[in-house]
């Protein structure tokens, strides 16, 4: 029988493998391990705890912490109750935070740290507790008071249905407030159910996790995936320490956004750019040669070149390491082909908070790098205007108290509205546009541009502004000073050029730095370019209501963008 919620999930799981080892834990020296059995009684007694505090199936828990095993515990506690986790970015700033917290109507805050709790302390009405430490969750939850008995405990999974909601999952507007996914338990199982149908997964695969818990794609596929089959879940303690804890933990699966694979690219092609001529020349040979391999053309000396070469670069992964899932970004042509060359496959996949985070993946057997894959068991269909609608089981249930923005995005036929512009290569979906100006930054964080420019033309002294970052580290912003204004604060001659005084420079910076200070770390303009002109109608950048044209601009001012990139 299938399972009926993500809390009968786990019991099913633990029950099936309670002596496998379901969680790694990082200590000082190593990792400890937490087999299933245990960790269904951490979710049991994290339960009790949550059920002594007077949370109830239908409540709403906001988690804002660092990932940790402690996260997962509270996580899977909640499930098992029937409680809707709402998970909160921890860079996000106080404000943001408060407004989440009200917004999704939270019974309870569960911080991961001080520092944490105190961007929520003063909201009235909120109660709050600290993750782990001194009188926190995990304390009560280790002191051995039994608030809730096994009976019951297993009565409450019992009583979660599969449209329950699971969890809130807030996604950055693109024309304003952030709107809550609403997923039920449903979505999660669909994909998981699928994911293992589809791709040669099982339970002896290991996991290592980095990307944020807080994050939909992380929280499917690198927290409920592995539970769903009895794989094991390593939590890495920083991405400072990856490279180490790729050698211990010798992983077999790695959840990754594009910027992690071109980190990597780098930090070895750097490498390779040291070494003697000799070892440069038999490393392009390997690379030339496994690429060529992969695509079934003549490489006769592939087999023993990889050997010779790319093994080494495969051991820095733990040597076992048989794919990475790739998400959150495109997946640029050149990383694909520079792991395809090392003996090592991605998998491109796509999804969006509506639709839990998995619409389509690509299978090792039959891998188009240049597309995100093949449907995991949902619809897809493209609109007229090229736009990609999906609609199935792993469909959110709408957004929370928002009807309207709901109706929006799901049209009465029930198909979601991505606002991605895309086309099929055979059964393979293919992104080519962004119909929405949302924000993918390389790293996969999403920003919602809008906000920020609204706050940066707040400025007396911005006329306009338009931030952009897709594919990038970090939010770039291209600046028009409102011309009037600077001059008469600067006191400018006629004919100054406004992009290159430094005047102008200094004064602009200011006002882009008082709105950073507003702005969650990922959402800071780490670079600008200022303007001389204005943008017009006639020029291509405006529409005729005076609305940016972001793809003119873009193409149009390609060159400085580019610059800013560096």
């Amino acid at each position: 029988m299938e399972a009926k919620s993500l809390g009968d999930m786990l019991r099913r799981t633990a029950n099936r493998v309670p002596d496998k080892v379901a969680m790694l834990a990082p200590n000082k020296n190593g990792f400890d391990e937490i087999r299933y059995r245990d960790l269904l009684e951490k979710a049991r007694t994290y339960a009790s705890t949550l059920y002594g505090m007077g949370l109830r199936r239908g409540d709403k828990v906001v988690i804002v912490s660092e990932n940790c095993v402690e996260w997962a515990f509270a996580d899977w506690g909640c499930q098992t109750l029937g409680i809707t986790v709402v998970p909160v970015y921890p860079t996000l700033p106080a404000d943001q935070v408060g407004y989440l917290v009200r917004d999704s109507q939270a019974k309870l805050v569960i911080a991961g740290s001080p520092d944490q709790m105190a961007k929520v302390i003063l909201l009235n009405g909120i109660r709050s507790i600290l993750l782990k430490g001194e009188d926190s969750l995990d304390s009560l939850a280790n002191s051995g008071k039994d608030l809730l008995s096994l009976e019951a405990w297993n009565h409450e999974i019992d009583q979660i249905d599969r449209e329950d909601i699971a969890t809130i999952i807030y996604t950055s507007g693109t024309t304003g407030l952030p709107k809550g996914a609403m997923l039920a338990n449903r979505t999660f199982l669909h994909v998981c159910e699928c994911a293992q149908r589809q791709l040669p997964l099982n339970e002896n695969d290991m996991f290592l996790t980095f990307l944020p818990m807080s994050h939909v794609y992380e929280r499917v596929a690198g927290q409920c995936l592995p539970i769903y089959m009895g794989a094991t879940i390593a939590f890495s303690k920083s991405l400072a320490s990856l490279a180490t804890e790729f050698i211990k933990v010798r992983p077999t699966i790695l959840l990754c956004v594009p910027r992690f694979l071109e980190s990597f690219r780098d930090k070895v092609t750097d490498g390779v750019s040291k070494m003697p001529p000799l070892r440069q020349k038999l490393f392009h040979m390997a690379m030339n040669q496994g690429i060529a391999k992969t695509r079934g053309q003549f490489a006769p000396f592939a087999g023993i070149l990889d050997k010779l070469v790319m093994g080494k670069v495969r051991d820095r992964l733990g040597g076992r390491m048989r794919f990475f899932i790739s998400g959150g970004a495109a997946l640029p042509t050149h990383v694909a082909e520079f792991y395809m060359g090392a003996g090592l496959t991605v998998l491109q996949g796509y999804g969006l908070t509506e639709t839990c985070g998995g619409t389509c993946i690509n299978h090792p057997d039959r891998n188009q790098y240049w597309t995100v894959g093949e449907s995991l068991g949902m619809e897809i269909k493209i609109a007229e205007d090229g736009e990609i609608l999906v609609k199935g089981p792993g469909l959110m249930t709408g957004y929370f108290n928002l009807p309207d923005e709901t109706a929006r995005a799901i049209d009465p036929a029930g198909w979601f509205h991505t606002g991605d512009i895309g086309e099929f290569e055979g059964t393979n979906l293919k992104i080519t546009d962004r119909k929405k100006d949302l924000i993918v930054l390389g790293n996969g964080k999403n920003v919602a541009p809008q906000p920020i420019e609204n706050k940066l033309t707040a400025s007396p002294f911005i006329s306009e502004a338009v931030v952009l970052g897709d594919g990038m580290e970090y939010c770039v912003a291209l600046i028009i000073p409102n011309f009037e204004a600077v001059r008469a604060s600067l006191g400018l001659a006629e004919g100054t050029d406004y992009a290159s005084n430094p005047d102008v420079k200094s004064l602009i910076k200011r006002e882009i730095d008082k709105t950073n200070k507003t702005l969650a770390n990922f959402e800071i303009i780490k670079k600008h370019a200022i303007l001389s002109a204005p943008f017009t109608i006639d020029g291509g950048e405006l529409t005729p209501t005076l609305k940016v044209k972001r793809k003119v601009v873009k193409e149009k001012y390609a060159s400085i963008i580019s610059e800013m990139r560096r």
